[in-house]
């Protein structure tokens, strides 16, 4: 393998071969490293179980963004995805049932069975959602604005986003609310059945350290109603294969353009000589040069482990250690002999309530009470669960006559105030089975086997700090010209030849890939 490169990028993850397949696109020569067996970073397949195929973390698609398919020819190295219909199934305790989903008329007919007027006002409701989408979306593809030193161009930015929202009238100020409010609010406001605004209030909470009620929340329900599946907006969708098909289908397409990837090859040290960038040092002590770098890591990695701090501005550190990677998400995957049997819709073969995202949350105050716990550092004495079964739309992933669950539980502090997860790792997981198991009680004797990730896990195994799935919190203040923080929203960093292109980056979190599209444009614009 060469020893010298155009750039090197730092982390397999879905971003990092983004950024790399541009870059080789434009004929840069190019080095992919990645600390694990195998890339993906956090969107990965792994047989967790043997003959299943396990997304291990991330779990379904909808964010990443419709023109990488397309300009890196994704579908031509497998990349597929399997559209679900209803999106979603929340059983209630007494025994009443929502399903919701593409299909307009059938989404109306199930609203109604708990309010009429919640029926005719939810297609209002995801009218103005699409609406501020419409303002808010087209940003997600480009490069914030430097609102500490703006040049020109940043202030060109500022004045068209200031018009989109000017041309929204008097909507701005609901789009403003969407954006940093809090989801409760929103939601009471249009809705009045608890059972709706539990199961969307959901979304609001989704890897976030924060009830629906907290500032900040309404952006990450919105966040999660932006993409599209097979240009269908607000659906989601499993990869087929599982989440490794994407990351592999980006990693064959890197190869094709000639990017090296070595995996099981950990970065220790960014190099740093004459105040820029020369390239990096493996944990074996091998070193690549190069005139780049650019990290997939989060800011913390990168600047206050990666790198020696002395070469930072001292202004610059300490706003990376204000960074906030709050976090209180826990995975489980879970392989099983049959598909739950839910008393509020029976039945273990296939149907409706096991094709979408099952919730386990019968209203707000639930949601707000299982905060209660984890604001004090407890595990929720009662968590949300949301469940997903992608064996019943891609029977791939497991083998025949078995099943395959992803659970993604709120809320699991990553600071406990007693103990530590190592320690309450398989009661935690206990509780989640015994809660599940009061809306479907074959579960807990169909499991064959179980992973419990927790925050300490996801830290471990995806260098998430925190246990964080966004690589940071997504409140208002850590966004846009924000991220990762004012003044280096840019992809680029006090170090001139260094640049994150991780979900560190604007636009955030989720499977989107636009953070490293975004990155590959401003390194080519200044090399």
């Amino acid at each position: 393998m060469a020893r010298t490169y155009d750039a090197i990028i730092v982390g397999a993850g879905h971003n990092g071969l983004v950024t790399a397949c541009y870059l080789a696109k434009a004929g840069w020569k190019v080095l992919v490293l990645e600390r694990r067996y195998l890339v993906g970073g956090a969107c990965v397949t792994e047989e967790v179980f043997p003959g299943f195929k396990v997304s291990t973390a991330a779990y379904v698609n909808s964010l990443f963004r419709k023109y990488i398919i397309r300009d890196l020819k994704l579908a031509d190295y497998g990349f597929a995805v399997l559209e679900r219909n209803p999106s979603s199934f929340t059983p209630f305790p007494d025994g009443r049932r929502l399903f919701l989903g593409p299909n307009a008329d059938e989404t109306r007919s199930e609203i109604a069975k708990f309010s009429t007027r919640d029926a005719e006002a939810y297609p209002r409701y995801e009218s103005m959602l699409e609406r501020v989408a419409e303002v808010i979306e087209p940003t997600l593809d480009q490069t914030p604005p430097n609102i500490l030193r703006p040049g020109l161009r940043d202030l060109w930015r500022l004045f068209q986003l200031g018009r989109a929202f000017r041309g929204m009238g008097s909507g701005v100020s609901e789009a403003l609310e969407v954006l940093a409010g809090a989801a409760r609010p929103i939601l009471d406001r249009w809705f009045e059945s608890e059972q709706l605004k539990g199961t969307l209030a959901t979304d609001a909470i989704i890897g976030a350290m924060a009830a629906p009620s907290m500032p900040g929340t309404a952006y990450v329900l919105f966040h999660h109603v932006m993409g599209e599946t097979n240009g269908k907006r607000g659906v989601w969708g499993y990869v087929r294969g599982g989440m490794g098909g994407l990351t592999q289908a980006l990693a064959r397409a890197a190869v094709d353009l000639k990017v090296d990837i070595r995996c099981e090859a950990e970065v220790q040290r960014i190099v740093v000589r004459d105040n820029r960038v020369r390239g990096v040092v493996l944990a074996g002590g091998d070193e690549f040069t190069a005139k780049v770098v650019a990290s997939n890591a989060d800011a913390h990695v990168t600047f206050l482990k990666l790198i020696d701090r002395a070469v930072l501005p001292a202004d610059f550190a300490a706003a990376v250690e204000r960074i906030s990677y709050a976090s209180a998400s826990l995975k489980i995957n879970v392989a099983l002999s049959e598909l739950p049997d839910f008393q509020a819709c029976p039945g273990v073969t296939p149907g409706p309530q096991h094709r979408g995202t099952i919730h386990i949350c019968p209203d707000q105050d639930y949601i707000e009470r299982a905060f209660d716990d984890a604001k004090y550092g407890r595990p929720s004495q009662k968590p949300i669960l949301e469940c997903t079964l992608p064996s019943v739309v891609d029977p791939s992933v497991a083998p025949p006559g078995r099943h395959l669950m992803s659970m993604f539980i709120q809320y699991a502090p990553y600071k406990l105030s007693s103990g530590t997860w190592d320690d309450q790792r398989d009661s935690f997981a206990d509780r989640c089975f015994d809660l599940l198991d009061e809306y479907a009680p074959n579960f807990k004797r169909s499991v064959l086997a179980r992973q419990v990730l927790t925050p300490l896990d996801l830290e471990r195994t995806f260098g998430l700090t925190g246990g964080n799935i966004f690589q940071g919190a997504m409140p208002m203040h850590q966004l846009f010209a924000f991220r990762p923080v004012p003044g280096y929203a840019g992809y680029r960093t006090p170090v001139p030849g260094l640049y994150l292109c991780g979900s560190a980056a604007h636009p955030g979190g989720g499977v989107m890939g636009a953070a490293g599209a975004n990155a590959a444009r401003e390194i080519l614009r200044y090399r």
